[in-house]
C-alpha cells in the first residue's frame, strides 16, 4: 500500500507526464520552443473581464496596447505612431502605426480601437473616470482617432498605458462588442503571439505561436514598451500546480522557466548551479478583500474588525517562508514609493483581537460563518487562508474556509449572491507595484458599488477624493489626497494589505536569456540556446 507521501509523488509524476505527453513532437527543435510554468492555470481568456495576473499575461502575449511603460515607468507609444494635444488639453488626436493587423489578417482600425477602449472603460476604474470626463470619442479616418474631453483630463496617457488591472488591450471591434459583464470567446488579437485554440487544454497546457506578421517597434524592449520581438516559434505554458513538481521539471530540463518561483523551492533552486533565480519585476503586495454587498461586511464596523485580525508577520512568514522575500507594510501603497504613508488610522498590521471583539459586539455580529475562499492548488497563495482563518476566529468570527482551485476562486469572486447561494465573504490575493503605486490604478480601491471591483464597496467620499486626485497636477496636493484615500479605505473597511513580497522567476542558466525588466511579467524577447 502506498504511503501518502509516495502517493503524492506518483500523482505529481502522472501530472507531469500528462503535461508533456503532447510535446514530444517538438523535442527535436527545442531552441524554437519555450516551455514555461505560469503562475496558475489559465481558464479565463478575457483580460478585461478579470484582473487575474495569468489572464493579463495571456493578454500581453495575444494583444497589443496603444502605449506602454518602460522599465523606468515612462509612457511610450506602442501601437500609436504619433499624437497631438490641443492647447487647452481637451482634445487628443492619435495616429496608429502602419502595418498593424489582427491575427486573422484584417487591419487594425480606429473603429477597433474605439470599441476596445469603450469596453475597457466600462470595466476598469480609471477607464470609468476617463469616460465620465469624455465628451466624445470619434474616428478621424481608418488609422486616426480623437478623444475630446469636457475639461482637461490629466491622466490620458497614464490610462492608455495602464500596465495592469486592467490594461486597455486592443481587440477587433466585433469582439469588443461583447458586453463588458460577459466574457469574450474569441482571442483574436494583433500581438506578438497567436493563441492556438485547438491545442488549449485547461489544467494541462496553453500554446502560443509566433505571430510572423507582427511588426515590432524598432526601440529596444523595456517594460511593456519597445520592440516586442519573438525569437521562438512556439511558447507552451505547462500547468503544474505542485511546487515540488515545478522545481523538478525545471531542474530536469523538462521546462525552461517558472514564472513565479514558489517560496518553498527558493533555497533548492537558488543553490542549483544550472538555474538562474531572477527578479525581473518589482515587488508586490498581498491583500485581504471583503465582500461589502452581503452581510456581515456590509457593516463597516464588522469589516474593520476583520481587518484588525490581520497579523502581517505571521501571514507573510507562513506564505513566503524566507525573511528576505517579504516585509510588513501597513500602507495601501507600496512602502517607499511616492504615495506611501504611515497615516493608517487604526490599522497597524498587528492583531488587535480585543478591539475586534468589542467592535463585533457593538455592531451586533450574529455569529454566522463568514466564507473565506481557499485556493488550495495555488502555491503562491495557499498558505494564507488557514492562518487567516485562525486569526479571524481569535477576533471572534465564525469562519467557514472553503477549498477550491484558483480559477474557481477567480470566477466565484464575481458573484454577488449570498453565501448559501454560492457567494463569498473574504479572499486574499496578490498585486504588483504596477497596480497599487497610484490610487487611480489600484482596482479594488473603488467606492462606486456594483460598478467597482469585486467586493463592491459603496463610498461616495472615496470616489470624490479620487476625482479630486485626478483634477490636480500639484504633487503635494496629490500626496495629501492619496493619504486621505488610504485613511478612507481603512475607515470604511474596504480591504487591507497583508504585506509585501519579492517575486522571483527561475530559468535554465545558459539556455534562457533576454528576460525583460518590466512592471509585469512579459514573454517576448526571450531566446533559447
Amino acid at each position: 500500500m502506498l504511503s501518502k507521501r509516495n502517493l503524492k509523488a506518483v500523482v505529481a509524476g502522472a501530472m507531469l507526464a500528462a503535461a508533456f505527453a503532447t510535446t514530444s513532437a517538438f523535442a527535436q527543435d527545442a531552441a524554437k520552443v519555450l516551455r514555461l510554468v505560469p503562475q496558475s492555470d489559465l481558464k479565463i481568456l478575457d483580460p478585461i473581464w478579470t484582473t487575474a495576473f495569468v489572464t493579463r499575461n495571456h493578454g500581453y502575449a495575444v494583444y497589443d496596447t496603444l502605449f506602454g511603460v518602460d522599465e523606468q515607468g515612462k509612457v511610450k507609444p506602442q501601437m500609436v505612431d504619433k499624437y497631438t494635444t490641443s492647447a487647452d488639453g481637451k482634445t487628443w488626436t492619435f495616429t496608429l502605426r502602419k502595418s498593424l493587423e489582427f491575427h486573422d489578417g484584417k487591419p487594425v482600425t480606429s473603429e477597433d480601437v474605439l470599441a476596445s477602449l469603450k469596453r475597457w472603460g466600462q470595466r476598469d476604474g480609471l477607464g470609468q473616470k476617463m469616460y465620465a470626463a469624455l465628451d466624445k470619442a470619434e474616428a478621424v479616418d481608418a488609422s486616426s482617432f480623437r478623444l475630446v474631453f469636457k475639461d482637461g483630463f490629466g491622466m490620458v496617457l497614464d490610462a492608455l498605458s495602464k500596465p495592469s488591472s486592467n490594461p486597455p488591450f486592443i481587440m477587433p471591434a466585433r469582439v469588443a462588442a461583447t458586453p463588458s459583464d460577459k466574457q469574450i470567446d474569441d482571442a483574436t488579437g494583433s500581438g506578438p503571439y497567436i493563441f492556438k485554440k485547438e491545442e488549449y487544454r485547461p489544467g494541462e497546457k496553453v500554446v502560443y505561436l509566433k505571430n510572423t506578421r507582427y511588426v515590432p517597434r524598432t526601440e529596444a524592449p523595456s517594460g511593456t514598451a519597445g520592440g516586442k520581438n519573438v525569437y521562438v516559434d512556439r511558447m507552451e505554458w505547462i500547468i503544474l500546480k505542485d511546487a515540488q513538481t515545478q522545481a523538478n521539471a525545471l531542474a530536469n530540463g523538462e521546462v525552461d522557466m517558472i514564472e513565479w518561483l514558489p517560496p518553498e523551492q527558493y533555497t533548492a533552486l537558488k543553490n542549483n548551479a544550472a538555474i538562474t533565480v531572477d527578479n525581473p519585476i518589482p515587488k508586490g503586495s498581498f491583500a485581504l478583500h471583503l465582500n461589502h454587498v452581503i452581510p456581515p461586511f456590509d457593516n463597516p464596523k464588522i469589516a474593520q474588525a476583520a481587518i484588525m485580525a490581520i497579523n502581517q508577520e505571521a501571514l507573510m512568514r507562513a506564505q513566503m517562508v524566507h525573511k528576505e522575500l517579504y516585509n510588513s507594510c501597513a500602507s495601501v501603497y507600496p512602502c517607499g514609493t511616492a504615495f506611501s504613508s504611515d497615516k493608517t488610522s487604526y490599522f497597524t498590521g498587528k492583531p488587535q483581537f480585543e478591539k475586534a471583539k468589542a467592535l463585533l459586539k457593538e455592531a451586533g455580529y450574529d455569529g454566522k460563518p463568514v466564507v473565506l475562499m481557499y485556493p488550495a492548488d495555488f502555491a503562491l497563495l495557499n498558505k494564507f487562508p488557514p492562518v487567516m482563518a485562525q486569526l479571524l476566529k481569535q477576533a471572534g468570527f465564525n469562519v467557514d474556509m472553503q477549498s477550491m482551485d484558483w480559477p474557481t476562486l477567480v470566477t466565484r469572486r464575481a458573484r454577488k449572491d449570498p453565501v448559501d447561494k454560492g457567494g463569498w465573504n473574504l479572499f486574499i490575493t496578490g498585486w504588483g507595484i504596477a497596480d497599487n503605486m497610484n490610487p487611480m490604478f489600484y482596482a479594488p480601491l473603488t467606492g462606486n458599488g456594483e460598478k467597482g471591483w469585486f467586493g463592491w464597496a459603496t463610498d461616495d467620499k472615496l470616489e470624490q477624493l479620487k476625482s479630486d486626485f485626478l483634477a490636480t497636477a500639484d504633487d503635494p496636493k496629490r500626496k495629501d489626497l492619496a493619504t486621505a484615500i488610504q485613511q478612507r479605505v481603512y475607515d470604511t473597511g474596504i480591504y487591507a494589505p497583508i504585506g509585501e513580497y519579492k517575486p522571483l522567476t527561475a530559468y535554465r542558466k545558459g539556455v534562457v536569456s533576454g528576460v525583460v525588466r518590466s512592471p509585469v511579467n512579459v514573454f517576448w524577447n526571450i531566446k533559447k540556446s
